[in-house]
């Protein structure tokens, strides 16, 4: 499968194609499986980028009122926003691996920088978390900053590291929050701030589920559920980029694709890689099409190896720990970033020369873009080198 066929993949799964957008939250999330949600706003840009008239009220209805699309940490240790019903199949796959990571680091660290003797981490640990589900079983959402008001158990905290430029003072409410996040016992609930912003506040999954919550489905089972929807809207992929993106082993993801049936391809490189066994034909019908996403948005960061559609542009385009900035796209190649000016207008900052009809098209996008932010400037800690670049004469 050729590189040109990826990135034609690519306009049409990932609803970026004109012809190919979508008219809901939940089928743009559906597209790229999950949309990245450590970055609030991004969610919020990365439906925008997939749907036609989709605006951030209808985001935060599904978010908020329907709860279609749940937020989940998971893989990677990162902050998702999936559709509800994949969600019991991560419980049990990435969330569960993240989940034991978590906990056992959490063990050690309070048993290291906390004043929790040597072998008692795991009994600390055990009793804030039954306090912490106990206190919040009246249905009442609360901030992390609340919880650690109102449970003694959770009010600690620990300075780690004091001697080190990455240590620092640690809450343990927020720490033991996000365990009983992963374990599926409490979810994000509400955000208290506004859209860009993270305010999230907290209540036992059953109420935010509003009835009874599913299941998590076994390991392997919930593996390959997410390998499924991954090669849809991803493949295809090697299996270094699904055990990367799924956080997990190589041997999970072989595990996967023999229980799916996925056939072997070869990329343009020759390596080998997977599609599903009904997805095998060509998919090389696209219109022309650009793309203005937002950092971390799924699109670039679906593959550990991404030179298909970054080139050699990818030093300019993340931080130094490999988180994705903005992206500008043409026919499915990063071609340059967008940065909003201090009034909240969208501009370009382009990394290579593109034709004069994409240069409108992208002008477009980012004209559409600074509609529909009417004036909001969303902010961020992870701003790419290009993005903090001084601006470019127009090209």
């Amino acid at each position: 499968m050729t590189d040109d066929e990826r990135r034609a993949r690519i306009g049409r799964r990932h609803a970026l194609a004109p012809s190919s957008r979508v008219s809901s939250v939940e089928d743009a999330t559906r597209a790229v499986v999950c949309l990245h949600g450590t970055e609030p706003p991004s969610v919020h840009l990365s439906c925008w980028a997939r749907t036609k008239g989709v605006s951030v009220e209808d985001v935060e209805h599904a978010l908020y009122s329907t709860r279609s699309v749940i937020r989940q940490m998971s893989m990677r240790e990162t902050l998702f926003v999936m559709p509800r019903d994949l969600v019991p199949a991560v419980w049990g796959s990435a969330a569960a691996r993240i989940s034991r990571v978590h906990r056992n680091r959490l063990v050690k660290d309070l048993e290291r920088w906390g004043a929790v003797p040597e072998g008692e981490g795991a009994e600390v640990l055990a009793a804030a978390e039954t306090a912490v589900l106990e206190h919040l079983s009246d249905g009442v959402a609360r901030s992390s900053a609340e919880v650690r008001r109102e449970v003694p158990e959770a009010a600690g905290s620990f300075t780690q590291a004091p001697d080190k430029s990455w240590g620092g003072t640690i809450a343990i409410a927020p720490k033991v929050l996000a365990q009983l996040s992963m374990d599926g016992a409490v979810a994000r609930a509400g955000n208290a701030g506004e859209w860009y912003a993270s305010r999230p506040t907290w209540t036992p999954t059953a109420a935010w589920w509003g009835g009874a919550v599913p299941a998590a489905w076994g390991a392997r089972r919930g593996y390959a559920e997410l390998v499924d929807r991954w090669l849809w809207s991803y493949g295809p992929g090697t299996v270094k980029d699904m055990a990367w993106w799924l956080g997990s082993t190589q041997a999970a993801v072989r595990t996967a694709i023999d229980d799916l049936g996925a056939v072997q391809v070869s990329l343009e490189d020759g390596s080998p890689a997977w599609l599903r066994h009904d997805d095998l034909d060509p998919v090389i019908d696209v219109e022309p099409w650009v793309a203005l996403l937002p950092l971390l948005d799924p699109t670039v960061m679906g593959w550990k190896g991404r030179d298909f559609v970054l080139g050699d542009h990818a030093p300019q385009l993340f931080d130094s720990v490999g988180n994705a900035g903005t992206t500008a796209w043409v026919d499915g190649r990063v071609v340059g970033a967008w940065v909003q000016d201090d009034d909240g207008a969208v501009e370009l900052r382009l990394l290579e020369e593109v034709s004069a009809a994409a240069r409108d098209a992208l002008r477009g996008e980012a004209e559409r873009l600074t509609e529909w932010l009417d004036g909001q400037r969303v902010f961020t800690v992870y701003p790419s080198p290009v993005m903090k670049a001084p601006p470019q004469r127009s090209r």
